[in-house]
């Protein structure tokens, strides 16, 4: 069964370690095989990876992306441990990220991901 993918006009899609720019008109895409693939909205870049919980997104993705998770082990263990530092209130749902990789789900780790930058703008936004 295929992967169906709609892009806007413009948008971009990751499939491996390939950018793919839609042109100025609504495209669908059917994908088969087996890829990393991210659409634009879920993509975190350096710069745009400006918190904890967002680095720690990023790190996930590069494992996601390029299939290797020694490639970030050590800079991402340096950020889960900064976080859960931080704020000990966060250990759960990096647990939950831990887990996921370490059952080769790396697309589930970065849903989990997404969660732990939620929850980090959640403790933001109460503590001010």
């Amino acid at each position: 069964m295929s992967l169906k993918v709609e892009l806007k006009p413009g948008e971009r899609l990751i499939i491996g370690n390939c950018v793919i720019t839609n042109s100025d008109q609504r495209t669908r895409l059917f994908i088969d095989g087996k890829a990393p693939i991210l659409r634009e909205k879920d993509i975190l870049t350096p710069d745009t990876a400006n918190s904890p919980a967002r680095r720690i997104y990023l790190a996930v993705q590069l494992m996601y992306i390029y299939e290797d998770v020694e490639r970030m082990r050590k800079d991402y263990f340096q950020l889960i441990n900064d976080i859960v530092t931080a704020a000990p209130s966060t250990i759960h749902l990096v647990d939950e990220i831990n887990n996921e990789i370490l059952t080769g789900s790396l697309y589930k780790a970065l849903k989990a991901a997404k969660k732990l930058i939620q929850y980090e703008q959640e403790l933001l936004t109460h503590a001010t």
